[in-house]
């Protein structure tokens, strides 16, 4: 699907503020209500958003240790097998199939390094496991982010004029990388 300028001014005040309502959100980008709840309906349809959940912070939570995964596993019992498998360790949150020489690349956090060894178990102990290596991240720079992509999926529609691409790019470029000025980060993210 196609977006433009406005669509991504939806997806960043949803994704500022999940719990906004059509009209305050109408108000302030300067559009009408039934504009912003047609295009609200179509980002949905379409699955460009998928949701508007909060953003859950795991080092708020106590588990302040992330650490990457490479797994491969045994082929015989293939990927979607092992994936449920590894989707009952409450501690991965994320597996990605990858090529390359591993099967799998998981996301895991953990309460301490010591918790960390213990989910790793776990992991390695998971019926059709082969190797493993795992690297603990030191620090996040930035993490789910999608903005700026359909930020320029936007400017690379067709239909978006020559005159809308210059003034979004400007005022992305004022306003640290976004459509529209950044308000108090409340935690919460649209997917």
């Amino acid at each position: 699907m196609r977006i433009d300028s406005l669509d991504v001014s939806l997806i960043e005040l949803f994704t500022d503020f999940p719990g906004i309502g059509v009209m305050e959100c109408s108000k302030r980008l300067g559009v009408a209500r039934g504009t912003v709840q047609n295009r609200l309906n179509r980002l949905h349809e379409s699955g460009v958003i998928t949701r508007i959940a909060p953003h859950i912070d795991a080092t708020a939570m106590g588990y302040p240790v992330t650490a990457f995964c490479s797994l491969q596993i045994q082929q015989n019992l293939g990927q979607d097998g092992m994936a449920e498998k590894l989707a009952q360790i409450p501690e991965v949150l994320e597996l990605h199939t990858v090529s390359g020489s591993s099967d799998f690349l998981v996301k895991i956090v953990a309460t301490s390094t010591a918790d960390l060894q213990r989910v790793l178990d776990a992991i390695s102990s998971t019926e059709g496991m082969g190797r493993s290596s795992s690297s603990i991240v030191l620090a996040t720079h930035f993490e789910n982010r999608i903005i700026p992509l359909a930020r320029e999926a936007a400017l690379l529609n067709p239909e978006t004029p020559p005159e809308h691409v210059a003034a979004s790019r400007s005022a992305a470029a004022r306003n640290g990388g976004r459509l529209i000025p950044a308000r108090k980060n409340t935690g919460h993210n649209v997917q």
